[in-house]
């Protein structure tokens, strides 16, 4: 993304000789900013300065649509979304960019270079922001004559109104028509209004200045989509805010400007009431409440657009003096010497400069024209928090000298610090309200190219901040000021003072003191008993408010807490009534349908997308292991074994057999138990959903969108592994049988195991037998082995000989190391031959050896007791012996048949080399007499081994 300061020395403005200079000029509703748009899509680049940050952020996303994203930058001075090469520049007045040169330039609203506050910045633009082919000033009738005297040679185009606007005189606020916009000028003012509203009307929305884009537009949105009839707002509305408003009331007349409470001008209101009647439809406007009535010089000057022309635009110098405070002071009040251009007043900016430069400590800092610049650049910091000037000097101060640390940035600490203590979603509207300002202050400064050393970071989340304030703000609004069950019954009974129904806890819709019927999740059962409804004309009037009660329910349930779900079976829960049903899919991207709900398409698609959002993030959840095994499969960076096996998993539902053919090494059987991922020498599973807590979860998806293609996953959900030729077996039994085969003996390629070991299996012979094949296992004889039971031995009954005996036994007998009798999470997928113990039988009778029993006495001897055990034994099938070649036994046999002489031939000589008769001769033994080994005479040893000998023979 790249960065466009707007506040940097302004370059010379380069238009060629017959560039196009035009003021379009009107009154509301003649189509000026949509000619505009139109004129600069057609050249290759353009600028549009706007009055307010909301209007800017509504021609964006207009111009986005007809140019694309990457076409087209937003710059105000709290938010900036700038592509890479953007063509289009979408700002408010104060941050165009005017270094950059377009083909075509715009500014929006001109005749506000005459307001008291912001004047000097459009004139400014007026003066100086030119496009290099075609420049277009939008504004009001006022301005022309102003114009023509700064730019006589300049073309101004006259638009006339597309529709009419009449004076409907006052009305109370409960006979207020459908589609009305209410204007007050006060924040409490508002919400009084929008609270009356709400208990006589159903509710408003709500719109002022000081909201944030996302959460204006989610109120219009109320608006526009008809879910509310009425509108709430400040004077922001009269500024180009295009929204489907036939009627537009005052609540009052005057409004309080900063200083003072002054009264509106004739401009001011029909700016306001030009909002009423869009494109044809012709629009009314008239006042309500306290607001006395308009008189008819005024109705007649609004009626027909007739105002007092503006005869001055407000001014600044803008080619500012750094040398010094004095000069730069100077510079500030310097007047024009143009006739129509007036001296500003004071601005905040000014008078923040001149505040702070009493300050001794700043003035001695200010010395050079570098720190100089950076106090201004401080000081032009607005006020969004209006919390009083004294706390606006304090930040100001504290911007200053953040900016002359060594590294000219803002401590990034209290930043963050200053982010966190707004990171706060409780409260009510004034609380949000007030942070989302404190958030508007912050991102001021993050959007200033060198304030902070990481700005891209700090942009990013401040906007972050501020749509979660908004999205809570917007949801704040909506729950004070809008009771959508009451505007949905006074809509079906199509009478403003009719009676509504009411709903018990218990469900019972009430109308007129009668039930008729009863509302269960989304769906009205109307009453079964004809005597509880005396009036059939009730019942129809019931039948027609049920619908926008439960399209009341709808809105309710799009904005409820994930703590009012509950998932049940296959059926989603809202406050304990089923509302929707999970459709076979997958876990982590559900499909839902609404149970019985109404029709209404865009409320539908709310709660179903709230639903399907709060069932995913369960899902995620609940089931993390299983989704750990989705992210792993995506993996590239894992091993292709360990993807492999975790992609099955997570189609399976956690649980697959296990693939002998996978050949796993000990840097995959790491990753695998890193994983979580448990299993045995039959199957992989993932434990923890298999727990009875989170198996219902797990079941409330079906069996998938396309079962037959993973026939596991139905057997997962209950905990099962399907085998082949036999079907499905629990999880436990598996384990069981594993180990109960570690504790078996491993003999000549086949595990030896007690029949009485199988009991805890409680499965009959046959179907073991059949399970055992199932796992590739196949049966082999079995074998009969001794065990030797130690008696414990009567006292005084041992002898010296029984002692001797036990030696002799204990020395005779072969020790059998003993089998594992533990299992791990993760079984290395190896052979039997690898992972099972060795053990030394044979099928003859042999004698186990007896673990050493310690000596009670020298008197005590044990007795013993032998008795054979049959062991049953499997071998896997790829141990299993290949039969011998049939060639090779021909051979043998033909080579063992007896051949006579007959058969030999007659006359032919016998074979050399094997007598006859097929008997071998006889050969001589071999002397095994042991010689005895040479003796070096020479040696020392040699007169003592005969000494010995000598001695040997004489004994």
């Amino acid at each position: 993304m790249s960065e466009i300061a707007p506040h940097q020395p302004r370059p010379l403005i380069h238009a060629v000789s017959d560039a196009k200079l035009m003021a379009v000029l009107g009154p509301t509703n003649t189509g000026k900013t949509h000619y505009a748009i139109e004129r600069m899509c057609g050249y290759a680049s353009g600028m549009m300065g706007l009055p307010l940050r909301l209007l800017a952020r509504e021609i964006y996303e207009r111009v986005v649509a007809t140019k694309g994203p990457n076409a087209v930058a937003l710059i105000t001075g709290e938010e900036k979304i700038i592509p890479r090469l953007p063509s289009y520049f979408i700002c408010t007045v104060e941050a165009m960019p005017l270094e950059r040169q377009v083909d075509f330039l715009c500014v929006d609203e001109i005749q506000l270079c005459g307001d008291t506050e912001r004047g000097y910045v459009f004139t400014d633009r007026l003066l100086h922001a030119r496009g290099r082919f075609e420049t277009l000033f939008l504004g009001a009738k006022t301005f022309a004559p102003l114009f023509h005297r700064l730019f006589p040679g300049a073309e101004i185009m006259m638009r006339e109104r597309l529709s009419s606007l009449t004076y409907s005189g006052p009305k109370k606020l409960t006979r207020l028509p459908k589609r009305t916009a209410i204007v007050a000028f006060s924040t409490e003012k508002v919400y009084a209004i929008a609270e009356l509203i709400r208990r006589q009307r159903g509710g408003a929305a709500v719109v002022m200045g000081s909201l944030s884009p996302k959460t204006r537009n989610a109120q219009v949105e109320l608006f526009q989509k008809g879910e509310v009839d009425f509108l709430v707002a400040t004077d922001a509305i009269g500024m180009g805010l295009n929204m489907d408003i036939q009627h537009v009331a005052f609540s009052g007349l005057s409004k309080f400007d900063g200083k003072h409470t002054r009264h509106l001008t004739a401009q001011e209101i029909g700016q306001i009431a030009g909002r009423a009647g869009r494109h044809m439809n012709d629009g009314t406007f008239g006042v309500t409440g306290e607001c006395h009535e308009l008189d008819e010089d005024l109705v007649h000057a609004v009626e027909n657009h007739i105002f007092t022309p503006l005869d001055a635009a407000q001014w600044r110098n803008h080619k500012l003096d750094f040398s010094t405070l004095d000069a730069l002071l100077k510079s500030l009040t310097e007047p024009s010497h143009v006739i129509g251009l007036h001296l500003a007043k004071e601005a905040l900016d000014e008078k923040s400069l001149r505040a702070l430069s009493q300050d001794e400590d700043i003035a001695a800092k200010i010395k050079n024209p570098v720190s100089l610049r950076i106090l201004w650049e401080a000081c032009q910091l607005p006020d969004f928090r209006k919390i009083g000037f004294d706390e606006h000097l304090k930040l100001v101060s504290h911007l200053f000298w953040s900016r002359l640390s060594p590294g000219g940035f803002i401590a990034e600490d209290w930043f963050e610090g200053a982010l966190r203590d707004l990171d706060h979603m409780d409260g009510d509207i004034d609380t949000l309200s007030s942070r989302l300002s404190g958030v508007r202050t912050l991102s001021y400064i993050a959007n200033r190219g060198a304030w902070l050393a990481r700005t891209e970071h700090w942009r990013d989340t401040t906007r972050d901040l501020e749509e979660r304030l908004s999205d809570k703000l917007h949801e704040a609004l909506m729950q004070r000021f809008i009771d959508a069950r009451t505007s949905a019954l006074l809509k079906a009974l199509d009478a403003e003072e009719a009676p509504r129904p009411e709903v018990t806890p218990e469900g019972q819709v009430i109308i007129e003191g009668h039930v008729v019927g009863e509302v269960k999740g989304l769906s009205f059962r109307p009453s079964g008993s004809e005597s509880l409804v005396a009036d059939k004309a009730l019942r129809q009037a019931a039948n027609r408010a049920i619908k926008p009660l439960l399209l009341d329910r709808l809105r309710d349930l799009a904005q409820s807490a994930s703590k009012t779900f509950q998932i049940r079976n296959h059926d989603v829960l809202w406050q304990k009534e089923p509302v929707a049903r999970i459709e076979p899919s997958d876990w982590f991207n559900p499909r839902l349908k609404l149970i019985d709900a109404p029709d209404h398409p865009v409320l539908s698609e709310r709660a179903l997308k709230r639903l399907t959002d709060y069932v995913r993030q369960a899902a995620q959840s609940g089931l993390k292991s299983l989704y750990k095994m989705k992210q792993v499969a995506d993996d590239e960076s894992m091993s292709a074994n360990v993807r492999a096996i975790a992609f099955r998993l997570y189609e399976n539902g956690g649980v697959m057999a296990r693939d002998e053919a996978l050949k796993l090494s000990p840097e995959d059987k790491a990753a695998l138990k890193a994983l979580g991922i448990a299993g045995h020498r039959y199957a992989w599973f993932l434990p923890d959903i298999q727990s009875p807590k989170l198996r219902p979860l797990l079941q409330a998806f079906g069996k998938g969108e396309n079962p037959a293609d993973h026939p596991q996953r139905k057997h997962s959900l209950r905990g099962q592994l399907l085998l082949d030729d036999y079907g499905a077996v629990a999880l436990k039994t598996l384990s069981q049988l594993d180990k109960i085969m570690n504790h078996g003996q491993w003999q000549k390629g086949a595990t030896y195991v007690r029949e009485d070991a199988f009991a805890v299996l409680a499965l009959g012979d046959k179907q073991r037998d059949k399970l055992m094949q199932a796992l590739g296992l196949v049966k082999v004889e079995p074998i009969t082995i001794t065990e030797t039971v130690v008696v414990t031995p009567v006292a005084g009954e041992a002898t010296a000989e029984g002692k001797k005996r036990r030696r002799r036994r204990k020395g005779k007998a072969t020790a059998v190391p003993e089998s594992p009798t533990d299992t791990v999470d993760v079984v290395p997928a190896e052979t039997a031959a690898e992972t099972e113990t060795a053990v030394e039988a044979t099928a003859e009778p042999t004698v186990e050896a007896l673990p050493e029993v310690p000596e009670v006495a020298a008197e005590t001897s044990p007795v013993t007791e032998t008795r054979e055990i049959q062991l049953l034994g499997w071998r896997h099938k790829s141990f299993e012996p290949r039969p011998p070649r049939e060639k090779l036994q021909r051979q043998r046999s033909e080579r063992k048949a007896p051949k006579d002489s007959s058969e030999r031939g007659e006359g032919k000589p016998p074979r050399k080399g094997r007598p006859q008769g097929g008997q071998r001769p006889e050969r001589p033994h071999k002397d095994q007499s042991r010689k005895e080994p040479a003796v070096n005479p020479y040696s020392p040893f040699a007169d003592l081994r005969a000494r010995l000998a000598e001695k040997v023979e004489q004994d």
